[in-house]
């Protein structure tokens, strides 16, 4: 038997199953998270798990089932349906400007786009992202899970100039 390896900076849960790392079955918290709540917003601190857990959402979300042998939701959950699932992430980095930070909005939601195929026609952000969002309700008929991972690294990135990081918190 190979032993289990240590997850160390690893952030994507269908590789560390699937890769043989240890993960401590965190799953009947997400069964909780899905049944008792609609919106949540998670903060802990860096290093903390927070992308780890985002990626075991998306995985359940869109039904993998076979990540998750073993762990509480492989009995626990109706793998017979499938969510559609908006994952938006600015780890990234690299914002500069609010054009660049526009240009990496834009790219996350044109990828999401091109995934579900369909065409966006509205150019700006907020109003995109509701286009979005109804777009693949129509197409699935399903509610549309919405997965922000990395929200504050534009500003986080920018603290040295601090009028700029207040000019990106207020970004639309």
């Amino acid at each position: 038997m190979a032993l289990k390896k240590l997850p160390i900076g690893l952030q994507t849960f269908s590789e560390l199953i699937t890769e043989n790392y240890y993960y401590v079955d965190k799953t009947p918290l997400i069964e909780k998270l899905a049944n008792e709540g609609k919106y949540y917003f998670l903060s802990r601190p860096r290093r903390f798990g927070k992308s780890l857990l985002l990626s075991t959402l998306k995985s359940t979300f869109l039904g993998e089932e076979e990540c998750f042998k073993g762990l509480y939701l492989e009995n626990n959950w109706d793998w017979s349906k499938q969510y559609p699932v908006i994952h938006l992430s600015f780890g990234g980095g690299g914002a500069s400007s609010v054009d660049i930070l526009h240009q990496i909005i834009q790219f996350n939601f044109d990828s999401c786009a091109k995934h579900y195929n369909i065409q966006l026609s509205n150019c700006y952000p907020p109003n995109r992202f509701g286009e979005l969002i109804q777009a693949i309700y129509d197409k699935t008929g399903m509610p549309v899970v919405i997965l922000i991972d990395e929200y504050d690294k534009p500003i986080l990135d920018n603290l040295k100039k601090l009028d700029f990081a207040e000019t990106i918190r207020k970004t639309r």
